[in-house]
């Protein structure tokens, strides 16, 4: 069993966009330093940050003067090269763990590794070429949705189809990058469990929220989540059978659709989630505290819900709302300080605590 880290340990984070800036918030409050590695410039994370390098992820000699300086390092996004990885893994503990990474970073391997498990998914079908997507429409149906098997979030790299006469757009869509094809799902509500795993392999899981999504983008995410005692079981239980086979140190969101025969699992992030903010005003102990906790070799803390919690996201303009969201009752405002408002453009989040 590894040391703790002592207070006053530097953590390293790959990655300074808004997850970046609250793991190192997280961090903070429990009296550890915080390094992020982010190859653009004035991340998000910078603010609150002890350090930052700014370079590009195959810079070796900055990776290997990052990781110098570090007792161990996480990542706030998984679709880090691999070839950063490599260089990294040798200096310095990696929590979560590669393999966390080679799962989730490719939605084909995901979906096997989830079946492998006895977990439900949509049905799904490797495709690469007209003639994979073919035999996938006769197999699966429509509609049906084909994502790129890498790379892809908040709705980006996904084409659907309605039917059969979409599958010349669909391909195009992909831009000949290998692809996933996913046959669609009658659930009524989707729901996310976020769940932490310690170094010793304590599990802890917060509450399900239910999410809406809006143009592809989480929009709110409500808790408690409409779930039967028994679904809300299945959700914390099969999170942890995810986390122990990964063997995972750290925080993971677990996305899931609920239909009439049980939970389908639509997808798994192996780092601090979306869907996981109303944990900051929900609970004592957040989901970042969590992940900092497990990453830094400390027991878990106490994740229990003492507050029912709306998150809403604040998408581009919304951010024209601030003055009027800053006077609300029982409304905390998490503000992400990215300089430029853009359109479908994360810059911070609500949590609305419900009376």
């Amino acid at each position: 069993m590894t040391d703790p880290l002592k207070t006053g340990a530097t953590i390293g984070i790959l990655g300074g966009g808004q997850l970046g800036r609250m793991l190192s918030v997280a961090a903070s409050r429990l009296g550890f330093k915080t390094h992020i590695f982010e190859p653009g410039a004035n991340p998000p994370a910078a603010d609150v940050a002890h350090a930052v390098t700014t370079a590009s992820y195959d810079d070796e000699a900055a990776l290997r003067a990052f990781a110098a300086t570090v007792d161990v390092i996480t990542y706030e996004f998984e679709n880090i090269p691999t070839s950063a990885l490599d260089l990294l893994d040798p200096l310095r503990p990696i929590r979560p763990g590669r393999r966390a990474l080679a799962v989730s970073q490719d939605r084909l391997i995901e979906k096997a590794f989830l079946t492998d498990l006895g977990l439900q998914t949509a049905p799904f079908a490797a495709v690469d070429d007209e003639v994979d997507l073919a035999e996938a429409i006769e197999e699966i149906g429509t509609p049906a949705i084909l994502k790129t098997r890498r790379f892809g979030y908040d709705g980006k790299g996904q084409s659907r189809l309605k039917s059969a006469d979409d599958a010349q757009q669909a391909l195009t869509d992909m831009a000949e990058a290998p692809a996933l094809y996913e046959g669609f799902i009658d659930f009524t509500h989707e729901v996310s469990v976020i769940g932490t795993r310690s170094l010793d392999g304590q599990v802890s899981c917060f509450d399900p929220g239910e999410n809406v999504h809006r143009d592809g983008i989480l929009h709110t995410t409500t808790v408690p989540a409409r779930l039967t005692a028994s679904q809300r079981m299945d959700a914390v239980l099969l999170t942890a059978k995810i986390l122990n086979a990964l063997k995972y140190v750290g925080t993971m969101g677990v996305e899931l659709f609920v239909t009439p025969t049980g939970l389908i699992v639509n997808e798994i992030a192996p780092r601090v989630h979306n869907s996981g903010h109303w944990t900051q005003n929900g609970c004592a102990v957040d989901q970042f505290e969590q992940h900092i906790r497990a990453v830094a070799g400390w027991p878990l803390g106490d994740g229990k819900r003492h507050s029912d919690v709306v998150m809403e996201n604040l998408i581009g303009d919304d951010m024209d709302r601030v003055p009027d969201l800053a006077q609300e009752p029982n409304t905390a405002l998490h503000l992400y300080g990215k300089a430029k408002v853009k359109p479908g453009r994360k810059m911070g989040h609500i949590n609305r605590i419900k009376a």
